[in-house]
């Protein structure tokens, strides 16, 4: 891994301040029908040798109230204080009407109208700057520009360019040119949501040498993720997707951890499978002796056991909705993963034991393969027997063959324990493949 300084992020948190600006001659040709309203959450990481180390995050807030445009942002870069910003546009023009941004590299109020006015106070030097120039012309703030973005009439082989507002002290010009270089077809993997249809919009400013991907899905018009790369840093904020965890119940930890090791109940039992259904479907046709109809767990076959709260309950539900929908999962979060508790079985006969159980609901769950192991009588012909010329009858010639193939067990049982120090005997058996 490499190392990763302060001062480092400091320039990418600058970058990100920067590079985020956007694009079009004409500004009527972003579509605001297009823009939603949300909360969102995206991870911002630096991209060095193809190795990401997550830098922070960025909780973003999209407003359309009335004829007003309204992002919000709180970022928390590791081992700095929070950055709050604020960009207001008019809804239907996207021209800026008030910029707003407060952290611990620069204040910057800016206010505009016919004038930009405001101020900017660099908080290294103390030094405060007003801010008065001509802001009759079209342009969009800087800070919007990955969200209008996706506002764009986008299609394969698009093409466009716009103008820009990014205030800084060093600037001869604060108006920049963004030109919208590419737009092709992309699939992207989403995190809980599955492969989306996205528009890949490359964009590049001449005057900088800055250029970002963005990956915008083409039926939500959503950022899913965008690369930027300035000053030869590389940067990627991902859609942390935080609006796709519905789990709404509480989760107490310590209740929670204090289920599965603060008792002095058991539960026991025996993981195995019953193969002979399967057997009957695949070899219907023929005649089958000696299936093997009890499959047990191998030894050293994982069992997990879930304390099965509110919580856990909702989130089991909430993970099978998103994979009826062809969606990830909803990963657990670190303290709630910490409260699942697992062994493994311990002999030939598929056995496993949990203890130091307090009295409720618990989630058994197991998976293993094992193999169908058969003997088939087949009739591979006939012989006809004859007196004196005479046909009188046929018998079947028949040979026994083994056979073996591959099967696997997927089995859950909730399992509840009544009362202290109770000792529960389970068997957890999958009847039907």
């Amino acid at each position: 891994m490499f190392s990763f300084s302060r001062k480092s992020i400091v320039i990418v948190a600058a970058t990100l301040l920067a590079a985020v600006s956007g694009s079009a001659q004409e500004q009527g040709k972003f579509d605001p029908k297009l823009l939603k309203s949300g909360n969102y959450k995206l991870a911002c990481y630096k991209v060095q040798d193809g190795n990401e180390t997550l830098i922070g995050t960025f909780a973003i807030g999209v407003n359309t109230s009335g004829d007003k445009f309204s992002l919000t942002t709180t970022t928390a870069f590791h081992g700095m204080d929070l950055w709050n910003d604020t960009a207001v546009s008019n809804l239907n023009t996207f021209q800026p009407i008030y910029r707003a941004s407060h952290n611990d590299m620069r204040e910057m109020v800016l206010h505009f109208g016919n004038d930009i006015t405001g101020y900017h106070i660099d908080k290294k030097t103390g030094k405060k700057r007003q801010v008065k120039e001509a802001g009759d012309r079209p342009f969009v703030d800087s800070y919007t520009y990955p969200f209008i973005l996706s506002l764009l009439p986008l299609k394969s082989g698009y093409q466009t360019d716009f103008p820009v507002y990014d205030y800084k002290p060093s600037n001869k010009n604060n108006v920049k040119t963004a030109v919208v270089k590419e737009v092709k077809n992309n699939v992207y993997k989403t995190l809980h949501s599955g492969s989306r249809d996205v528009w890949e919009v490359t964009v590049e400013e001449p005057s900088t040498g800055e250029k970002s991907i963005s990956y915008i899905d083409k039926k939500s018009r959503r950022l899913w993720q965008v690369d930027i790369f300035t000053s030869g840093l590389q940067v990627r904020m991902i859609d942390t997707e935080s609006d796709a965890n519905t789990i709404k119940a509480p989760f107490d930890k310590a209740a929670t951890l204090k289920m599965i090791t603060g008792g002095k109940a058991i539960i026991s039992g025996q993981a195995f499978a019953r193969d002979h259904d399967q057997g009957r479907q695949l070899l219907s046709k023929i005649q089958v002796i000696n299936i093997q109809a009890k499959q047990v767990a191998p030894k050293g076959t994982q069992v997990v056991l879930i304390p099965y709260n509110d919580y856990f309950k909702e989130w089991v539900k909430v993970n099978e909705s998103q994979r009826k929908k062809g969606r990830e999962g909803i990963a657990l979060s670190e303290e709630a993963a910490a409260c699942i508790k697992t062994t493994t079985v311990y002999d030939d006969a598929g056995h496993f034991e949990f203890v130091n159980l307090m009295p409720g609901e618990y989630l058994l769950f197991t998976e293993f393969s094992f193999v169908h192991t058969y003997s088939q009588t087949e009739v591979v012909g006939y012989t006809d027997h004859y007196i004196n010329g005479m046909f009188q009858y046929s018998s079947a010639n028949t040979v026994n063959n083994s056979y073996s193939t591959g099967a696997g067990a997927s089995i859950q049982k909730v399992v509840t324990v009544s009362k202290p120090g109770e000792k529960v005997e389970v068997k957890l058996k999958k009847t039907k493949q």
